[in-house]
């Protein structure tokens, strides 16, 4: 898999466990939030996107030829009163399944993924998506914790990546308990630095709150 990652691929890539191609355990509103998380930090990393502290705003309303991302930003451009993050977040993670969907047909499509599909008790169909290349996985993971353990200098994607996983839970993916406890300030300082990333925490947080998590 040669092409880059984007922001939503990289995160579906973190939270499926490498051994069985399965969803690795998670909040059930973490994975919805963080895709649509994914999706707007994406949007906002190729300048599209910006934000304030109150509202999420068109930057640049040129599509980018990407399938998954251009109805989005079409939605957001087309709103005639901008909204905040929190609004986004809701309304973009109830397609969230959706979402997931179209994200692993690409990744099986590119060669990351494959797609097992069995039957379990003659009946029930079940789908698991291993990872066909680890390759990019571990590459964000490695990055990831250079960033948090090692003080590597982080990229606006990396701060950006970073505010999503503690917001909704996702550090566990990249870090031990202990390496988490002994890195939250670190975690703290780098999900702050970028704008976008503070209100889409901010809103992440809001909403895994009211729905119990």
């Amino acid at each position: 898999m040669s092409a880059a990652v984007s922001i939503p691929e990289e995160v579906l890539l973190l939270c499926l466990d490498d051994e069985t191609g399965r969803p690795v355990e998670l909040p059930a509103a973490a994975m919805d939030l963080s895709l649509a998380g994914a999706v707007l930090m994406e949007l906002a990393l190729t300048g599209r996107l910006d934000s304030d502290l109150d509202r999420v705003f068109v930057a640049n309303a040129a599509p980018l030829g990407d399938a998954l991302l251009d109805p989005v930003l079409a939605r957001i451009a087309a709103r005639p009163t901008p909204q905040d993050s929190g609004q986004w977040m809701a309304e973009l993670a109830g397609g969230a399944a959706a979402l997931r969907t179209a994200l692993l047909n690409r990744l099986v499509a590119r060669g990351a993924l494959r797609r097992v599909e069995a039957r379990r008790l003659l009946i029930l169909r079940d789908v698991r998506h291993p990872k066909a290349d680890r390759a990019p996985s571990e590459a964000a993971r490695a990055r990831l914790r250079a960033v948090l353990l090692e003080g590597d200098i982080p990229e606006a994607r990396d701060s950006l990546m970073v505010g999503l996983c503690r917001a909704t839970g996702l550090v566990a993916l990249l870090l031990s308990d202990e390496e988490a406890a002994r890195a939250a300030p670190r975690i703290a300082a780098v999900a702050g630095l970028e704008e976008m990333g503070r209100s889409l925490v901010a809103a992440t947080r809001d909403r895994m709150a009211s729905q119990g998590h």
